[in-house]
């Protein structure tokens, strides 16, 4: 099929996303959040995530196929997210799938969720028009996940290059912004706190960049594009404490503005130097972290210096949704994969390397 009808479903966290592509052109992209659900907790609980996408499975459906103005039947193909990510989200829309290409049968691509995040440059009118770039890495900030990725073929080749060790970015800002009293999601509030304080006023850890780590492009380190944050994590919770046993008002601006740069200021230079030893010369940003804007301000800034091209998806497309999973599989199809098994099972630690099971 030169521009299949793909219908995508992603649940792997707590957005439920329903997308709906014809080829490279994005006809819809429904998403309903249960973000509000899981304020209270200070995080996303697996359970109650997995009982929003049973509710909000069929009305995302609907509202999908009332934008695209099309109809099941019509639809060439189904797609959905089968991981990673939490075990219990990804049964809940694997099964939908899997439901769905009974009753149509219609063919189903299991999909990674990863890879799909660099999908939607794929998308006419987006990042790159329609066909991604030769030499081209894709970094992914988000929540759940830090990746630094190489595509060589977006179908069916594509290498993990680096990762975090522990606690995704994402992760880090919401740990954080608990810690100073600034309430879940930490990411929009961090970065919204430290545009009022001096990112210099402490010098926070980078991890991984000690030589025994980094290694030479040589002799490559054991962690040279890799990242860690629980360290970070620590000594912001080191700092607060020190001032609270001092009896002293806790700077929060100050350490907001600190702990981001810290995060960027790795995230972006590890990013940066893989693609230049590795000889990418195309950057795509993608993920939920990808709002942020000092993560934005750096990573271009770096890129621009190393001569590198950086493309940045409209934030809508950034964040979990089904239209990234519909387009990745559009061109899985277009590349003549068969579709997948109806007895695939989700995989909370699907690896990079498997783009569709």
């Amino acid at each position: 099929m030169k521009e299949p009808l793909v219908l995508g479903i992603e649940s792997s966290c707590d957005e439920t996303g329903v997308g709906i592509v014809r080829g490279t052109k994005l006809l819809a992209n429904t998403v309903s959040s249960s973000m509000d659900e899981h304020v209270r907790f200070g995080g996303v609980i697996p359970e109650i995530a997995s009982r929003a996408h049973l509710d909000a499975m069929v009305p995302t459906l609907t509202e999908a196929l009332e934008t695209a103005g099309v109809t099941l039947e019509d639809v060439d193909a189904l797609a959905v997210t089968s991981g990673p990510g939490l075990a219990g989200a990804l049964m809940v829309g694997v099964c939908a799938a899997k439901a769905l290409a009974v009753a149509t049968g219609k063919p189903l691509y299991a999909i990674n969720h990863l890879v799909a995040h660099v999908g939607v440059g794929l998308l006419d009118g987006g990042v790159y028009g329609g066909a991604l770039p030769e030499d081209l890495g894709a970094l992914l900030v988000s929540g759940g996940h830090t990746e630094i990725l190489r595509v060589r073929n977006i179908a069916s080749d594509v290498e993990m290059l680096g990762s975090t060790i522990d606690d995704a970015a994402g992760e880090a800002y919401d740990k954080v912004a608990r810690l100073l009293g600034l309430g879940y999601p930490g990411g929009p509030a961090i970065d919204r706190l430290a545009k009022d304080g001096d990112p210099r006023a402490f010098r926070f850890p980078r991890g991984l960049t000690q030589p025994k780590y980094m290694g030479s492009p040589e002799a490559p380190g054991p962690h040279r594009y890799d990242w860690s944050f629980s360290g970070l994590k620590t000594a912001v919770a080191r700092c607060v404490e020190q001032y609270e046993a001092a009896g002293k008002p806790v700077p929060v601006a100050d350490i907001a503005a600190s702990f981001q740069e810290a995060v960027v200021d790795v995230v972006t230079s590890k990013a940066v130097l893989a693609c230049r030893e590795h000889g990418l010369r195309n950057l795509l940003l993608g993920g939920g972290v990808a709002a942020n804007s000092r993560l934005r301000e750096l990573t271009a800034e770096r890129c621009a210096s190393a001569g590198i091209s950086l493309a940045v998806p409209p934030f809508s497309l950034c964040t979990d949704n089904g239209a990234m999973v519909a387009a990745l599989a559009a061109r899985v199809i277009m590349d003549g994969r068969a579709p997948s098994e109806l007895s695939f099972a989700p995989d909370s630690s699907l690896p990079v390397t498997t783009v569709s099971a």
